[in-house]
């Protein structure tokens, strides 16, 4: 692995978590919208937001000879951002405007403990990436010097 794909993963890394810390705090500014969209008439609540990320894989020919030849991976990217599927919590609200014809309404399906831990994990999934980053900033200064 040279320097350069050492950046190239930390860069990678960086972007996707900062992306999953924004889809985050998208879930806690969303964990009381009960109409994030109309179907049919029917407000539909938010639903959990999450991303789900992959390993870049080389896709040129040289960048597949590079990886066989254990330069390792290109990093990390995004592959796609999904609604959770698990499901929406019914609370007894009559009064409600968005409640159903027995009463209840259909709050979001985000636990706001699960998203701080979530959030946690992608910070300091992010501080190790800039760690990683500087420390190959310093080896390339240090060989840099050598050189001199």
């Amino acid at each position: 692995m040279n320097f350069g794909s050492s950046f190239g993963i930390s860069a990678s890394a960086l972007t996707a978590q900062r992306l999953r810390m924004d889809v985050i705090s998208s879930n806690i500014a969303n964990a009381e919208t009960t109409r994030a969209s109309m179907v049919d008439g029917k407000a539909v609540p938010y639903r959990r937001k999450l991303v789900v990320m992959e390993t870049a894989q080389p896709d040129s020919f040289s960048n597949i000879l590079n990886s066989k030849m254990g330069s390792g991976s290109e990093g990390v990217k995004v592959k796609s951002i999904i609604e959770d599927s698990s499901p929406l919590k019914p609370v007894y609200n009559p009064s409600h405007p968005d409640a159903d014809a027995d009463g209840y309404v259909y709050m979001p399906n985000v636990d706001l403990t699960k998203e701080m831990v979530d959030m946690l994990s992608a910070s300091r999934s992010y501080e190790a990436n800039v760690t990683m980053l500087n420390a190959s900033k310093s080896m390339v200064t240090k060989a840099l010097e050598i050189g001199r």
